[in-house]
């Protein structure tokens, strides 16, 4: 699928929380997801020595906390904005279980694209 205006506003969401929260080994990468009103949720990951915690689950929790039950596009970035990165297996698997018709973007460059979620899972 092709991005919206919409989508690339979230690549840019995330790219600027990446660039001014990942500085450190402990936050790498920047995930913003949307709903369908609008609203846009952000976080990074946690990196520590006995796990990690991927920023789209950060996502998940923060916009539990406000009421938000499904999500409708979500954006990773790592490398301070740099390149755009699909979930994880593990997140692949939260995602779609919590968002069955969740839009991820992926891709790489100026060939950024919009997949359903369980189109990446293996």
């Amino acid at each position: 699928m092709e991005l919206r205006d919409t989508d690339r506003a979230l690549v840019q969401a995330a790219t600027a929380v990446a660039k001014l929260r990942c500085r450190s080994q402990r936050h790498t990468g920047a995930s913003a997801a949307r709903t369908a009103d609008g609203r846009v949720f952000s976080g990074v990951n946690v990196q520590h020595d006995k796990g990690d915690i991927c920023a789209e689950l950060v996502v998940i929790g923060t916009a539990a906390t406000q009421g938000v039950t499904e999500l409708e596009t979500i954006v990773t970035v790592t490398d301070r904005g740099r390149e755009v990165v699909e979930p994880c297996d593990r997140c692949g698997q939260v995602l779609a279980a919590y968002f069955p018709s969740l839009r991820v973007i992926a891709g790489e460059g100026d060939d950024l694209r919009v997949v359903p979620i369980e189109g990446l899972l293996g």
